[in-house]
């Protein structure tokens, strides 16, 4: 089940779509330190031995373990699918998989071989060894290619072509059907065309060289699995790789004039669709999928299953979800749930989840001509309030461990980290603090008060003076009596992530300030490693002789747009301003300022819905560790210094 604020949040934009229910977030502050994890003492020559010890292709071994894990090992902890180490060794058969529910344990197999018992078999290497030793990790997924490809009745050998070896690759995603199968199999040559070099999480760099092949893909054929869903003949809209399966969101009436889960509407015709929202279900996926099946729910557009990727399209792109606790964005945009935990992570956001995700996200975006940028793909976090009383109870999902480098990687939409401009007083920079090493402290995610486990963070602290011991700055929003911003968790006010952009205001040695929410808020950027790049762009600054500007959560229109018998939306401003003399970043001048009534049950097509249009323009800006509005009348729009 979603967790208690997902919930009242989301419901509360089901009764009043305009005006959501405060939900208190964090608790008291817990400044305790943690260290990173140590690296390991394991040599990347590891791949090459058991390419040669069990007759794979070392090209094909890296490949498959870069697809399952990017090379990375957990310390003998099981992904959400039963998975241990770089090589996704699997012990836990479906439904003790079902039974995790974000819980690190171990469970007795089912009775079927799952790929940690069957290498256990075939190198005589004891199971708790390949679930806590990288080499021996490593040696098991080596000899479990190597037994697929036997069983299809192909060659083995370490000089044998990679093009041989798509059956066996397909094998090991251990998918339900031939979709799935050769999807995964697509992606792991896919890789191996590109090549790839990283450092893993437990400090080693492993190195991949492109090598393009032209895979054998009639081997699929060989492998005793259904065909899957055949998306010609399925309801989605998704790309055919992925094999998505329609599950639909119930549109009906139940009772007292009330309806759910979603509203009919003609997209783009009755808005523009400028974002896709990532979302996490803080639950798991079958309770999330019967959660959409119920009419006195909520909605979203996709489900994303955590072990493998699946995805499950519930609302049709033209029409309006209700998901993003804000119905202004709602009317805007498409929301992707993906099957996790946001305070607990790299456990959940595997890396079938993050490649399949960006598969749909591209493709969407491409249909629906949305920006591959992060002003336009973005987080649940990023959805402003919609009025004051509201700011508090916003969501803070995907969370600080959703890795948005990589996954705008995976999109061929890169954030932004060339140093071509001096990051200056006036100069726009993209936040880019890495990921596997920036391991920030973070409080409360299993325990209240106690730190978190230490893992890969997306986004670095801003404090109120250029000091490692100043407090964070202070969000009045999240924190209405004025006190400083903390490491909870939940608390996202004092953090900017990958990919958001910020006006610089002042810079002293290593030390860089940002206009944030109305003030100064400073992080460490040094020359040697920067956390920051500047880049060109236009930034917004208050009009001459405004002394500050108010910032909006929506841009609904003026009341004299509205026609008789629809009551005016009242545009009521936030409770942060911009002062004089300070400059933030523009997200987007093409801003629809409208408001789409839909508040009772309608037919096919919704003859009853009426998009409101207006004439006061508004622009979308990055404003704070969330996105907002201001009107277009009190700002100028320059280019960055």
């Amino acid at each position: 089940m979603l967790r208690r604020p997902k919930i009242l949040a989301a419901l509360a934009a089901v009764a009043l779509p305009v005006a959501l229910t405060g939900v208190s977030l964090g608790g008291p502050p817990a400044e305790a330190s943690s260290p990173a994890p140590a690296p390991s003492a394991v040599a990347a020559s590891a791949y090459s031995a058991a390419a040669a010890q069990y007759g794979v292709p070392e090209s094909v071994l890296l490949a498959v373990s870069y697809a399952e894990s990017r090379w990375d090992d957990h310390a003998g902890a099981p992904s959400t699918s039963g998975g241990y180490g770089p090589m996704h060794l699997t012990a836990l058969g479906a439904s003790e998989v079902a039974e995790l529910s974000g819980k690190q344990k171990i469970a007795k197999p089912d009775d079927s071989y799952r790929t940690l018992y069957e290498a256990s078999k075939l190198t005589g290497l004891d199971p708790v060894a390949l679930r806590n030793d990288v080499t021996a990790n490593i040696s098991g997924g080596a000899a479990v290619l190597a037994s697929y490809q036997k069983s299809l009745g192909l060659p083995v050998g370490a000089n044998t072509s990679a093009a041989e070896w798509y059956g066996a690759v397909a094998s090991y995603a251990e998918a339900q059907d031939k979709v799935g199968a050769g999807g995964f199999a697509d992606d792991v040559y896919s890789i191996l065309a590109k090549g790839a070099a990283r450092t893993t999480n437990t400090g080693q760099q492993v190195v991949m060289p492109a090598l393009a092949v032209t895979p054998d893909k009639s081997q699929l054929g060989k492998l005793s699995l259904p065909a899957g869903v055949q998306p010609s003949k399925s309801n989605v809209e998704c790309p055919p790789s992925l094999g998505c399966e329609w599950l639909p969101a119930p549109y009906s009436e139940f009772g007292d004039g009330d309806y759910g889960n979603h509203d009919l509407a003609n997209r783009p015709k009755t808005g523009k669709i400028d974002y896709i929202v990532i979302h996490d279900t803080e639950g798991t996926w079958q309770g999330v999928l019967n959660l959409v099946q119920d009419p006195t729910y909520v909605s979203w557009q996709y489900t994303m299953r955590s072990s493998d990727g699946h995805v499950w399209q519930h609302v049709k792109a033209k029409d309006v979800a209700w998901h993003a606790g804000n119905w202004y964005v709602n009317m805007h945009s498409i929301g992707i749930e993906h099957e996790g935990f946001a305070a607990q992570g790299a456990t959940w956001y595997t890396e079938s989840l993050y490649r399949n995700s960006a598969k749909l996200v591209r493709y969407l975006a491409v249909k629906n001509n949305i920006p591959l940028d992060r002003a336009h793909i973005i987080g649940h976090d990023q959805v402003p309030g919609t009025i004051p009383s509201t700011v508090r109870g916003m969501h803070w999902d995907p969370g600080p461990y959703w890795d948005w480098e990589h996954y705008m990687d995976l999109m061929g939409a890169p954030i932004w980290g060339k140093s071509v401009l001096p990051v200056r007083t006036g100069s726009i920079v993209t936040i880019k603090p890495g990921f596997a090493n920036n391991v920030q402290v973070i409080n409360s995610c299993d325990t209240p008060g106690t730190p978190c486990k230490p893992q890969g963070t997306n986004f670095v602290y801003l404090r109120q003076a250029p000091d490692d011991n100043a407090p964070l700055v202070k969000d009045l929003g999240l924190h209405p009596d004025g006190s400083n911003g903390t490491t909870e968790v939940s608390d996202m006010g004092s953090r900017v992530a990958a990919g958001s952009q910020y006006v610089v205001a002042e810079r002293q040695g290593d030390w860089v300030a940002v206009w944030y929410l109305g003030a100064k808020g400073w992080f460490k950027s040094p020359a040697s490693a920067p956390d920051a790049f500047a880049k060109p762009g236009l930034v917004v600054k208050p009009k001459a002789g405004l002394t500050s500007v108010p910032v909006y959560g929506r841009a609904y229109p003026e009341q004299s747009a509205y026609p008789a018998g629809i009551p005016y939306q009242t545009v009521t401003p936030l409770q942060y301003s911009i002062g004089a003399g300070q400059a933030y970043p523009v997200g987007d001048l093409n801003i629809e300022t409208d408001y789409y009534r839909a508040v009772t049950f309608a037919g096919e097509p919704p003859t009853d819905h009426v998009q409101v249009l207006g004439k006061d323009k508004y622009y979308q800006i990055w404003f704070g560790h969330r996105m907002a509005y201001v009107r277009a009348a009190d700002v100028d729009v320059r280019p960055a210094v």
